[in-house]
């Protein structure tokens, strides 16, 4: 039976566990077989966890004294290397990083682990976590378990792909710019990025504080095999912590009623935008495929435009890199980052400026004022549609190198991925998920909710679930 425990669901795993049917030593030991037997070709994890069997030998120790156990007690999960483990470095796919050791735990990984859940290893990240792919010099290329030619996504490609490939059934990622819910998709699996303020935000220098627009944009969330498991593992990172101001306590979050099918707003073009437009067909032919499954499940479906996404998606661009320049982010990266995320930031800026131009300072402070605006206009509009439909990306899974090919194709990938920047600007849930199986890595979709209705999304991703088809883990694919 051991054998085949890496393939069980989370729910199924801790259920077991609880049950006495299976022991933790014995689901930890598969999981980490299972790591040993696919990091060669996926390359997930940069750090195993040589403490993983002690931890569950102590979960079991703990279960037969008859104690409290938490709700993934004994589950296999991974942690992200760019999120602080006491003790531990945090490199950010950065190898001149790993001298520096945490002082302790982010609030993040303090709610997962404290869930009874065990960690197997760290996922790989890119440098910075800033490209939609995970390669980096110092810890290699990650490879797509369904496809080793394309992206497995970035910047949780790690934790996307040691999902898909049956290491873990949950792990912890996080979302600036789509680094959950595109890895998630293109890997097969699914991913929430929840309501800023739902998981406690905290960064590996936390002395030196929070850029503005990581404050607004990036939060802590997690990528699984299945919705269930989603909501598990939403369930196991959210809650307020002391370290994080921004944080929302639980018992101020009103839960909704999800149960009743709703209107679905569905956008396939954002309309003409410096930095968002149309799709391939292949991407439109996914989301009306998802929309047809909502619709015949009871949901009411309606094709509609909503410019307001791609405004949001070019705003994303001015904002952020104009932050990222003016704090030294683009220094720092030119002084330890590697070839490939030093070229990937010069064709990002070369797009820049083309489009911005020299940003003022008062031009930086309206485009604040105009996010707010876009977050007001599309709240109304939500009021109506509770979820918005759309791609998880313009184009398929794009062959690794393509986002460093030249400063035409880097700006072509930035239109196509206006879905996953429009989601933070506007600071709202997000859920990743596959739809449509090809001969390399699936077609997916994104869901996009109302402020703190996660669950909603979780309610219309299980539709889409059950049709796709798309089942995880997979031996991963090597050529």
């Amino acid at each position: 039976m051991s054998d085949d425990l890496w393939r069980w669901s989370a729910d199924r795993t801790a259920r077991s566990i609880r049950e006495g049917e299976v022991s933790a030593v014995e689901v930890v030991s598969a999981a980490m077989a299972r790591l040993e037997e696919t990091n060669p070709a996926t390359n997930a994890f940069g750090e195993i966890a040589e403490d993983a069997l002690d931890r569950a030998k102590e979960a079991d120790e703990a279960a037969a004294r008859g104690e409290d156990l938490g709700f993934l007690h004994g589950v296999p999960t991974a942690l992200k290397l760019n999120t602080n483990v006491v003790g531990k470095p945090t490199p950010d796919g950065v190898g001149a990083y790993l001298g520096y050791r945490a002082a302790e735990t982010a609030p993040v990984l303090t709610n997962l682990l404290g869930s009874g859940a065990i960690s197997v290893g760290r996922t790989n990240c890119p440098p910075f976590s800033t490209r939609w792919t995970t390669e980096s010099t110092h810890f290699g290329v990650t490879r797509n378990p369904w496809d080793p030619a394309v992206t497995p996504g970035g910047s949780s490609g790690g934790a996307a792909a040691a999902v898909a490939s049956g290491v873990v059934s949950i792990a912890h990622g996080n979302d600036i710019g789509g680094s959950i819910r595109y890895p998630a998709a293109v890997c097969g699996v699914v991913g929430i990025r929840p309501t800023v303020g739902r998981v406690p935000g905290w960064h590996s220098a936390p002395n030196a504080g929070t850029p503005l627009c990581a404050q607004q944009f990036a939060v802590e969330g997690v990528i699984a095999r299945t919705i269930t498991d989603l909501r598990l593992g939403l369930r196991a990172v959210e809650g307020a912590d002391p370290r994080d101001p921004l944080a929302v306590p639980l018992e101020h979050i009103a839960p909704r009623d999800a149960d009743t099918p709703v209107r679905v707003a569905v956008v396939t073009n954002p309309g003409s935008h410096p930095l968002a437009g149309p799709g391939q067909p292949e991407t439109d032919a996914a989301v009306r495929t998802a929309a047809e499954w909502l619709a015949d499940a009871g949901y009411a479906v309606e094709e509609v435009e909503l410019p307001q996404l791609g405004d949001a998606a070019t705003l994303w661009w001015q904002l952020a890199l104009t932050e990222f320049k003016t704090i030294g982010v683009v220094d720092e990266v030119h002084r330890v980052g590697d070839a490939g995320i030093r070229v990937f930031f010069d064709l990002m800026y070369s797009v820049y400026s083309d489009v911005f131009g020299e940003v003022a300072f008062a031009d930086y402070l309206l485009a604040h004022n105009k996010r707010v605006l876009l977050q007001r206009q599309v709240s109304e509009f939500m009021a109506r549609y509770p979820i918005v439909l759309v791609p998880n990306s313009g184009e398929p899974a794009f062959q690794l190198g393509d986002d460093i090919a030249s400063a035409e194709r880097t700006r072509e990938l930035m239109t196509h991925q206006w879905s996953n920047m429009a989601v933070p600007t506007l600071g709202l849930p997000g859920l990743g998920i596959p739809v449509t199986p090809t001969a390399g890595a699936p077609l997916g979709v994104q869901l996009i909710g109302r402020a703190f209705d996660e669950e909603r999304l979780f309610r219309a991703g299980e539709v889409i679930e059950q049709r796709s088809g798309i089942r995880t883990p997979i031996d991963p694919r090597v050529s």
